[in-house]
């Protein structure tokens, strides 16, 4: 008898937890109980993003399709909600628009923004930490005031393609592992985190600009 080989799929998983911000002034310079095992500042950057939408079709689809500096990028959500997310990312311009044309029934080029219009621009100061040598620490403060923070795990995984169905129970098994790993660390580094419910950068830019 010959065995089937079944195709491969590579995607990037990530899953983050947001919080309001940081309990203390710098994270490497910190004296909390526990320590982190290691912290390495990575850090500061300025991030330029600009948000596209079609209608809303995209946002209550669960996708979210932006510019940032320049390089397209979508984030598909898989489950959770907005302070513990978890998405699929594209940075395929193929990807993106067959994700965005099963939202809108319209295929464009990314020359062509996917057939979508800009509906925010936002610019970011970001401050950046790694953490036990695989969490990812970020602070975010926009241009208008607001700040927010998320721990992120990413990891790029390769599942066996024997049907869609199975490939999305696999993914959404690893993530589950992945946001059990960051809530088990900010449990028990919650010396470096205020509480609080965290509002999204959007949320925030939409309240302030009134749309």
């Amino acid at each position: 008898m010959i065995s089937r080989a079944f195709p491969t799929i590579s995607c990037l998983l990530e899953v983050e937890r947001k919080f309001c911000s940081l309990a203390v002034p710098e994270l490497t310079s910190s004296n909390g109980s526990p320590p982190f095992k290691n912290i390495q500042s990575l850090g500061r950057q300025m991030i330029h993003d600009v948000y596209y939408d079609r209608s809303s079709k995209l946002s209550s689809g669960g996708v979210w399709v932006r510019q940032r500096n320049g390089r397209w990028e979508a984030k598909v959500k898989k489950g959770g909600n907005y302070t513990n997310s978890r998405f699929e990312e594209l940075s395929d311009p193929q990807g993106i628009s067959q994700c965005v044309k099963d939202l809108t029934g319209v295929r464009c080029t990314e020359q062509e923004h996917f057939g979508l219009q800009r509906i925010a621009t936002l610019t970011t100061a970001r401050k950046t930490w790694m953490a036990d040598n695989e969490f990812k620490i970020v602070l975010d403060t926009m241009d208008f005031g607001h700040s927010v923070g998320e721990v992120e795990l990413q990891q790029q995984t390769t599942f066996t393609a024997t049907t869609s169905l199975f490939v999305e129970q696999q993914k959404q098994r690893k993530m589950q592992e992945m946001d059990d790993r960051i809530a088990k660390f900010m449990e028990q580094y919650s010396w470096a985190f205020c509480r609080g419910v965290p509002k999204g950068k959007l949320t925030a830019y939409f309240e302030r600009s009134g749309t």
